[in-house]
């Protein structure tokens, strides 16, 4: 048992510790311990803040600079340099766990599809006695780089504190086009909608929904005849237009309807690609980017919380670092919708394991492991800062930083298919307002 005296200086070595400057919390890493820290370098070590842990329920008090950097931001996204690495799952976990219980905030946006999402949120917002988060992850995940444990741990910590909370529950959004398929509660929402409000609108529907209906698999819809798509796509687009016209009062059942109409049409839409041709692919990545913006900006504004935006880096941040495939990404649509109200954090990490494919639209993802980056890459650079885990306000960056920071550099930026064929660059002040930085990271947990 400690005396009053001891107790006493414990608790003041515990407030100091927590009252240091963030840089100074930090101990350099014993790999550039005796290197002369550059210009860059020990600019960076003034803004940076340690992450004492990725992992959810480990305490909040290192994250408060975060929050205070989060200010009033209604958006909030947070990329991945990979697909499938734990520490990045994990850390969303955390930050989104945050954001509820500090910031008020209320949804997780993921890049999986509009009727995905739904699928997980009706679980949260109900449950389900014959199945358990394990269950509705995978069914819904199957696939996917988020059919892991990792999401399984989100997904389950979002239930528990919608039954302990049922006043202010938390939801899931599914924001992306194009996924393996389109769930048929989309269909049915609007035919529903339609039969309710303006039956005699239904024949001309159901007409329209001929050959749309069902989207199984939009994979192997992809090897049908690109006029046959265009078609298709012409039809959903009518589809979008009918449900326009059926408004009948507006309200909340109107909108919601109508977004579903509209994810048919966007779905379509995109999948009028060709995956062959460059020019066909940039065009449907910039709208894939642009209708996944909309999506997260329409909830947002539909819910009035914070949203925390999960996503790759190339789609969370400004800039991407194949800008010939992403020559606009969802985080630059978000800041020109928002403005201030967008926040974007990127993602780097030193070394590890993730998870990825080696071919883009087939193939099982499996684990690839990296060494620690080497000079002229940024993760090399930002290795040296004293803190092994940190995060940083670029906003903030001193000169020093601000002109290392705004020029491209290869850096470590993993996406469905690995490795790539050219070495991905990015200008991480150019990109993102907060960068975290990691480093080591290993593959996410398999169900």
């Amino acid at each position: 048992m400690i005396g009053n005296g001891k107790r006493l200086a414990a608790a003041a070595l515990a407030l100091s510790a927590t009252l240091v400057p963030a840089a100074a919390a930090c101990a350099a890493p014993a790999a550039s311990a005796s290197a002369v820290a550059s210009a860059p370098v020990r600019a960076l070590d003034r803004i940076a803040h340690p992450l004492r842990s990725t992992e959810p329920g480990t305490g909040t008090a290192d994250l408060h600079a975060l929050g205070v950097t989060v200010g009033d931001a209604k958006v909030v996204g947070v990329g991945e340099a990979t697909h499938g690495s734990h520490e990045f799952f994990a850390l969303k976990d955390r930050v989104f766990r945050y954001l509820v219980e500090q910031k008020g905030f209320t949804t997780f946006a993921l890049e999986i599809s509009w009727s995905a999402g739904l699928r997980i949120d009706d679980y949260l917002q109900h449950g389900d006695g014959n199945r358990d988060a394990r269950q509705v992850v995978h069914e819904v995940m199957a696939g996917s780089p988020w059919d892991r444990e990792e999401f399984v741990t989100l997904v389950r910590w979002m239930r528990d504190h919608n039954r302990q909370h049922p006043d202010r529950p938390v939801h899931f959004l599914g924001d992306d086009i194009g996924a393996p398929k389109l769930d048929e509660r989309v269909f049915d929402n609007v035919t529903d909608y339609v039969r309710r409000t303006r039956p005699e609108s239904l024949p001309r529907l159901n007409e329209l929904l001929t050959g749309l209906r069902p989207l199984d698999d939009a994979i192997a819809y992809l090897e049908r005849p690109l006029a046959e798509r265009q078609q298709n796509a012409a039809k959903a687009q009518h589809i979008l237009e009918l449900v326009q016209r059926q408004r009948s009062g507006g309200g909340e059942d109107f909108e919601f309807a109508l977004q579903n109409a509209r994810n048919i049409a966007q779905t379509y839409t995109f999948l009028t690609l060709d995956p062959g041709d460059q020019e066909s692919l940039t065009a449907m990545e910039r709208y894939r980017d642009q209708v996944m913006a909309e999506t997260t900006a329409w909830w947002q504004r539909r819910t009035g919380s914070g949203v925390l935006l999960s996503a790759h880096n190339d789609h969370a941040g400004y800039a991407a670092s194949d800008p010939a495939t992403y020559p606009k990404t969802q985080g630059s649509f978000l800041r020109d919708t928002l403005g201030a109200d967008y926040l974007a954090i990127g993602t780097t990490f030193d070394q590890g394991s993730f998870l990825s494919k080696d071919e883009a639209l087939g193939g099982e993802w499996k684990k690839f492991t990296v060494g620690p980056a080497g000079p002229g890459t940024n993760e090399y650079t930002l290795e040296q800062v004293r803190c092994r885990d940190y995060y940083a306000d670029l906003r903030k960056a001193p000169a020093a930083a601000r002109s290392w920071l705004d020029i491209s550099r290869p850096t470590y930026n993993v996406g469905t298919q690995y490795p790539n064929d050219k070495t991905p660059e990015i200008a991480i002040g150019r990109a993102y307002d907060v960068l975290v930085h990691l480093h080591t990271v290993r593959e996410a947990s398999k169900l």
